[in-house]
């Protein structure tokens, strides 16, 4: 049985001198969807479903949010709430407790992170 070996193509010594070199770009830090401040490439984020995949957002839109922000929505709202009502950026941020907890971070660097409480719900337990 004869193995087949992959031939490489054999680049010309002058290949690298044909791609232009790319400037410096400052690529701007992305911002968190809902308190906007900036998420610095250290800070711990995540993605939120608008639409939980639990009911039915499975490859719907998606937000990018400090990690921080993110649990606060999860201790906050049940996945049922999140899917009818706060399925939106400008309803998650009317929400009175999400509005508290906006006010109380805008202050704070961009890095912050802190422990998230776990909602009242889920001590119950």
């Amino acid at each position: 049985m004869g193995r087949s070996k992959r031939r490489r193509k054999a680049e010309p010594d002058n290949a690298l001198e044909d791609v232009p070199e790319q400037p410096d770009v400052d690529i701007p830090d992305p911002t968190c969807a809902l308190c906007l401040r900036t998420i610095p490439p250290q800070t711990p984020q995540s993605l939120h479903h608008l639409i939980p995949k639990l009911k039915g957002g499975r490859g719907g839109p998606t937000v990018l949010l400090h990690d921080l922000c993110h649990k606060e929505i999860h201790a906050t709202l049940r996945e049922a709430e999140l899917a009818r009502i706060y399925n939106t950026m400008d309803a998650l941020r009317s929400h009175p407790h999400l509005e508290k907890f906006i006010a109380w971070l805008s202050n704070k660097p961009p890095d912050f992170n802190a422990p998230t409480l776990k909602s009242e719900r889920r001590r119950k337990r």
